[in-house]
């Protein structure tokens, strides 16, 4: 099974000169706990909502400040054609629940992300979702 076949398309994302509050309001009206950050339509930072309660509401930040500021500047991402187990385990070494998911190595456009729960939600494969339930616990 491929990436492609289980991730969420059509994921929505904001400008990197995005507000800290125009993020929380898309990850409220969109029901999602993170916010690519877009450039020229290439993904340069993604805040989650992690970001914004440790990074912003921790550290006092303005609601009309940046969101860049907050964000994640590491971008893990992996390709549609990937298959479901490299993406797995691309997440527990990552330590990561999602993945944005790109295109194809040369043109890189953002088309979906995937989520150990679409793992979880479409995977048939009782070893594939011991896999899922060993990276889960990893996380702190």
């Amino acid at each position: 099974m491929l990436v492609k076949d289980i991730m969420t398309t059509r994921p929505h994302y904001l400008s990197d000169n995005a507000t800290i509050q125009q993020v929380a309001e898309s990850m409220r009206k969109h029901s999602t706990g993170f916010e690519p950050l877009t450039n020229d339509d290439k993904v340069v930072a993604v805040v989650t909502d992690r970001d914004l309660v440790i990074n912003g509401l921790a550290r006092g930040k303005n609601a009309d400040g940046p969101a860049k500021e907050l964000a994640t500047k590491k971008v893990l991402y992996t390709y549609q054609d990937t298959s479901v187990e490299e993406a797995l385990s691309n997440m527990s070494e990552q330590q990561v629940q999602r993945l944005l998911v790109l295109d194809n190595p040369d043109s890189k456009q953002l088309v979906g992300v995937v989520t150990v729960g679409d793992i979880a939600d479409h995977c048939g494969d009782s070893d594939l979702t011991a896999s899922l339930i060993k990276a889960i616990s990893h996380y702190h």
